[in-house]
């Protein structure tokens, strides 16, 4: 079965890893293959975020759509 991708962007800050706790580990897994990308961590992926609509942070991306949850930092704040 084909699974769609989902990224699920943070900084690790407090609301991040919750939203990464209550969010991103919620999905169904037969159906998403979900990638968790810490930009604390792997700052260069700023870039790709940026691309992919990420404003801020947590932010979700399925099927090419972020959805940005409550607001823990901008990308700005991150060097992007």
């Amino acid at each position: 079965m084909y699974k769609e991708s989902a990224t699920f962007y943070h900084a690790g800050c407090p609301v991040c890893v919750e939203a990464e706790q209550q969010l991103a580990t919620a999905l169904d897994p037969t159906r998403y293959a979900v990638e968790i990308v810490h930009l604390g961590e792997q700052p260069q992926r700023l870039a790709q975020a940026r691309e992919a609509g990420v404003s801020s942070v947590p932010a979700l991306v399925v099927g090419g759509l972020p959805f940005h949850i409550n607001f823990g930092a901008s990308l700005a704040d991150l060097g992007g």
